[in-house]
């Protein structure tokens, strides 16, 4: 397997066709939550998008909102991997390029939202310093202090 790391490579469609692929791995299923089609063009044109590829498939996405200057905070509104392939680190070589531009940028940050149901995905963030900050009906916020990040 020959993975290819990219900033900003996937079009709205790639976008989109990754996400339905990833739909049921998402608790619940983001499809319930959103529209595929709407989120993926919000993601390709406003988000900062880290991506693995594999023979011209997206086959894993990160993607974060870095549009809070005033309170220096970044928002990483989806992290999804092709179920077949979890499992193999591609979410943390993601979610390492991830933090490495927002603390380029200078943010202080990183919020993001789960499912309190999604276990996995809690426990994936905690593995990278992420802490539950608030707890709502069904999900919880986790937020990442990269001022204490060495």
């Amino acid at each position: 397997m020959i993975i290819e790391y990219h900033v900003n490579r996937a079009t709205e469609s790639q976008i989109e066709e990754h996400l339905k692929l990833c739909d049921a791995n998402f608790i619940p299923p983001l499809s319930e939550r959103t529209k595929l089609q709407e989120y993926s063009k919000k993601i390709a044109n406003t988000t900062v998008r880290f991506e693995a590829w594999e023979e011209n498939v997206l086959i894993a996405l990160l993607a974060v909102y870095c549009n809070d200057n005033e309170n220096r905070s970044a928002f990483i509104t989806s992290v999804s991997v092709l179920k077949e392939i979890q499992g193999k680190g591609l979410a943390s070589k993601l979610m390492e390029q991830c933090i490495n531009h927002i603390k380029a940028l200078g943010f202080e940050q990183a919020i993001l939202e789960v499912g309190n149901e999604n276990a996995n995905a809690i426990a994936f963030y905690g593995k990278h310093s992420f802490i539950v900050s608030r707890i709502e009906d069904k999900t919880s916020f986790m937020q990442l202090n990269l001022l204490k990040e060495t």
